[in-house]
């Protein structure tokens, strides 16, 4: 059957595609905002924290949305939270639209290395879509090969 072929080829053009969006490969790219990219759904998050807070304060969290191509996606009528961790702390920010692609929002928090977060956006008319981040973590300088550790 000739289709089977074609399927193959297919799938094989698929894969740097799936490869393209992996976390381990988000954290190689120089993002736009210099925040921590992650994919959620059908877009981009680009997550941007406080740096250097050693002490909690009030500080801006702001997502940057982009769809896979890297187009903005406006963000008017959009709402979302982003939860942080850091350490034993838990803060949970609202966030509102904040310019064309933008949701922005402030909580009191300190910056470690280990600082985690969650970030769900709900869209107009849409289902939330939600992602992960360590948004502190050292980036790494290329990108991984996917063939590492094959023999």
């Amino acid at each position: 059957m000739k289709l089977r072929p074609l399927i193959l080829a297919l799938s094989m053009l698929a894969t740097p595609l799936a490869l393209a969006h992996t976390d381990d490969y988000l954290d190689t790219l120089k993002t736009p905002n210099g925040g921590q990219m992650r994919m959620a759904g059908a877009y981009h998050f680009e997550l941007v924290v406080a740096k250097d807070s050693k002490e909690a304060k009030e500080n801006s969290v702001v997502v940057h949305v982009t769809d896979h191509a890297d187009a903005k996606v406006a963000t008017v009528g959009a709402s979302g939270t982003a939860t942080l961790l850091v350490g034993k702390e838990k803060v949970t920010v609202t966030l509102m639209p904040d310019g064309d692609n933008r949701l922005k929002g402030t909580g009191k928090y300190a910056t470690s290395a280990d600082m985690k977060a969650v970030v769900s956006v709900t869209m107009p008319g849409k289902a939330a879509e939600s992602a992960r981040f360590t948004p502190l973590v050292i980036k790494q300088s290329k990108p991984a090969d996917p063939h590492a550790g094959h023999h």
